[in-house]
């Protein structure tokens, strides 16, 4: 009998180690739920589900998960949908997904730090009741997964882990979400958070011109452009003179003649200094005069609660992550990238950057735990696989970034469309200056501005993590798709 039981034990082994673990490559789970939303209760269906990427070949490549909700017992075929993604590269969409425009929100304070227990409670604020919405993860986010061929050869990674190769497959991908849920006669909307921000400017083009899907609306979350990454030094370091002062303002190290003033009043005052002082100074490098030099630095010092001689030091030229470290470096504390209200320690108080950033350590505390336990629990789907917080995408390339100018077309193409820009004041990677820059930039000659709006926040990357702006951001969202709903008006200028 003892021989038995290990015979059987061997044989119940070798199967658990001979099954490698794999995502379905296209499958639901379906579940239904209520919320109250702004007071009023709200049914509504949930679908968790994969599906597949194909080739030219109709084979599958890979298979992305998703997550869709759409309201119950409603005329589905005209009623808006937003496809939402966050950005990375790399990163998988629970950021937008559990706190900010789903019908679930995590369980942290007013201010968006941990707290336990951990997981996930209504979100009373969730956009479900103006729009059905889905939250898709690039592949090798999430729980999407690359797809091997009957050889076991995994596709060549060129074909997602880029610039315009992301758009290309996604924009696919959405083509058939689109057909199958019977979603073609519904008001479109694209809504990206940081890198997100570029991949739905491009999916924006994408779809009208290759997939012939034209979209009401784009929202932009925390945009990174990197056109301005890349580009001279001077004109991204002058826009970043602005964040310096909302960061300092927030961490009371600005001089008592500014500290004591709302931000609102000040940031005005300081994005003019930027673009007509600043930038020029910059540029003019070394041919600039030693007078102009020492009264720039002591604007900048006024503007930035940065030391004078600091600032010359970095010839007017401060990096971020130089400022993350320098600010509070007295106090023995770091500020975030992300978000500059908090605070972290390092191992030493010199140095020119912070040891981590530790917005995204916090944000990491509470996200990670509540969105396994919702999928798993919650909408029951289940499996093995890890959900990817942040995914193995690179290299990723960046070459023949046109983004910016595809979101432009888009725009003239398309009399319909319009843009939202939602930025945090206290954000130091992707600044909310920089996206009013991109939005000067995208459409020069001024002829479509009406179609733009741009809201800015007292929080950081993710806004919507403080509770008082995530009221007021899902609010200017559900303003924006009310403003761009067709009215019954024709496509025409």
């Amino acid at each position: 009998m003892k021989h038995l039981f290990l015979l059987l034990a061997t044989f119940s082994t070798s199967l658990l180690f001979s099954q490698a673990i794999k995502i379905p490559l296209d499958t639901t789970v379906v579940t239904n739920h209520t919320v109250a939303i702004n007071g009023q209760n709200l049914s509504y269906q949930a679908t968790a589900g994969t599906q597949p990427v194909w080739n030219k070949k109709g084979e599958p490549i890979a298979t992305l998960f998703y997550t869709y909700y759409k309201k119950s017992n409603s005329d589905k075929e005209k009623r808006p949908i937003i496809f939402s993604f966050n950005g990375g590269p790399g990163s998988a969409s629970a950021w937008m997904h559990i706190a900010y425009t789903g019908p679930v929100v995590l369980n942290i304070d007013e201010e968006g730090y941990p707290i336990q227990p951990y997981g996930v409670k209504d979100n009373p604020h969730s956009i479900l009741d103006v729009a059905d919405i889905v939250f898709i993860d690039p592949v090798n986010t999430g729980y999407s997964r690359m797809v091997a061929d009957k050889e076991g050869k995994l596709p060549d990674r060129k074909t997602f882990f880029g610039i315009n190769a992301d758009i290309k497959y996604l924009a696919e991908w959405m083509n058939n979400f689109v057909s199958r849920n019977n979603r073609w006669e519904s008001p479109k909307y694209l809504i990206g958070e940081s890198y997100g921000g570029p991949r739905v400017m491009g999916l924006a083009k994408e779809l009208q011109n290759k997939q012939w899907m034209y979209l009401n609306g784009v929202i932009l979350v925390s945009p990174a452009d990197y056109k301005i990454y890349s580009t001279n030094q001077p004109i991204y370091s002058a826009l970043n003179l602005p964040y310096f002062t909302a960061a300092a303002w927030h961490q009371k190290a600005l001089p008592s003649s500014l500290q004591q003033k709302d931000l609102l009043e000040i940031l005005p005052e300081v994005e003019s200094y930027a673009i007509n002082n600043l930038m020029p100074a910059i540029a003019k490098g070394g041919f600039i005069s030693a007078e102009e030099k020492e009264s720039v630095a002591e604007k900048m010092s006024l503007y930035s609660g940065l030391d004078k001689k600091t600032i010359l030091d970095h010839n007017l030229n401060v990096p971020t992550s130089f400022f993350w470290k320098e600010l509070l470096r007295d106090e023995g504390f770091t500020i975030g990238r992300l978000d500059s209200r908090y605070l972290g320690i390092d191992k030493m108080t010199a140095g020119n950057s912070p040891d981590f950033n530790s917005e995204l350590t916090s944000w990491l505390h509470s996200f990670t735990p509540a969105i396994n336990y919702y999928l798993r629990e919650e909408l029951k789907f289940k499996t093995d696989i890890k959900y990817n917080m942040f995914g193995d995408v690179h290299p990723w390339d960046r070459q023949n970034d046109n983004t910016r100018e595809g979101l432009r077309l888009a725009l003239a193409q398309n009399p319909y469309l319009k843009v939202l820009v939602q930025s945090g004041y206290y954000d130091g990677a992707t600044t909310y200056f920089a996206a009013k820059y991109t939005v000067g930039q995208m459409d020069p000659s001024g002829k479509m501005k009406n179609r733009f709006s741009f809201k800015a926040y007292r929080s950081g990357h993710m806004m919507y993590l403080r509770k008082d702006d995530l009221k007021t951001a899902t609010e200017d969202i559900r303003q924006f798709i009310k403003d761009s709903d067709s009215k019954g008006k024709a496509a025409k200028y």
